[in-house]
């Protein structure tokens, strides 16, 4: 049970959003290593939900593997609730499953399903919100996050032949450590950048200074940012305008891969896209470096067909 602080809200919307770690869990278990893939899953609801304004309330997590090990029972829970701790979110409950026979002996899947609250005249509605002349601010993700790991997977194992323990000089550390680095969560930072920015004086969804905002998951930079385009804008994303990190430059050659299949499957090291007035974009990028995350104007908001071009 949770009990909503009702009085802080004029007319609260509770915003609902449920995902899981994907082939990122085949890592964990090579690797033996569980606290991490926690933290992703909390990290990553929280995006998602941060996205439309809201801020977190409580999340559940549903767990189903062959056979309960402890060890990585209690690892995965810690990293639930370290995540849940640092994004100010109440884990409350969830689902253990046991299914001899449905799951590999120690492979496991990890869900989970976070709840959230905004105010119904803060909710952030990019389509009724951004304009032409609009700029983008990326904000660097830690790596491949939760997304991409099964084309991942199969360059660094299959066609590579690499280990978990492999050391790649390119990237300056083993494959496991690279693979499991942590998906960041954005949560704090954007509620914090909303309630300076946005929430100051109340005015139509169309003169607000953060207009918008796309968590770059499962789909990249293709299937993310449309969702926040009115049918009359185009996005155009200025390639070299970011420090891409090198793991993905490593997959591209590794892999052969084509430079549009990398922006739809991979985040290419943005995590989190704003969508800003123009004049508003410096200090804000300000308040984000301060914060201790790096950020990049890579693009503007154009007249178009609700497309995304990089260029």
């Amino acid at each position: 049970m949770f009990a909503l602080r009702i009085k802080n809200y004029t007319k609260p919307v509770l915003v609902a959003s449920v995902d899981g770690v994907g082939t990122k869990l085949k890592v964990a278990v090579m690797a033996g290593r569980h606290d991490t893939v926690g933290q992703d899953l909390v990290n990553h609801c929280v995006n998602d939900i941060v996205v439309q304004g809201a801020e977190p309330l409580f999340f559940l997590d549903y767990l189903a593997t062959a056979e309960l090990q402890e060890h990585v029972f209690l690892q995965i829970i810690k990293g639930l609730a370290k995540a849940c701790a640092e994004n100010k979110c109440a884990l409350i409950g969830g689902e253990t499953a046991q299914m001899p026979g449905f799951y590999a002996p120690g492979d496991y899947d990890l869900a989970g399903t976070i709840v959230g609250v905004v105010d119904q005249k803060n909710i952030l509605d990019g389509p009724k919100s951004v304009r032409p002349g609009d700029v983008a601010i990326g904000i660097a993700s830690s790596g491949l996050h939760t997304n991409g790991y099964s084309l991942a997977r199969k360059i660094i194992f299959d066609q590579l032949n690499l280990k978990i323990d492999s050391y790649v000089p390119e990237l300056q550390c083993t494959v496991g450590e690279e693979l499991l680095k942590i998906h960041l969560s954005y949560g704090r930072l954007i509620l914090d950048l909303l309630r300076v920015y946005n929430h100051t004086t109340e005015c139509p969804p169309q003169k607000r200074v953060i207009k918008a905002c796309a968590h770059i998951t499962g789909g990249g930079f293709y299937d993310n940012i449309p969702r926040v385009l009115p049918p009359n804008c185009d996005v155009v994303i200025h390639k070299g305008s970011w420090d891409i990190p090198p793991i993905f430059t490593f997959l591209a050659q590794a892999g052969k891969i084509s430079e549009q299949e990398l922006y739809h499957v991979f985040n290419m090291g943005i995590g989190m896209i704003i969508f800003v007035e123009n004049n508003q974009a410096s200090p804000i990028m300000k308040v984000i470096r301060k914060r201790g995350f790096k950020a990049y104007i890579i693009g503007e908001v154009v007249k178009g067909r609700k497309q995304v071009l990089i260029a």
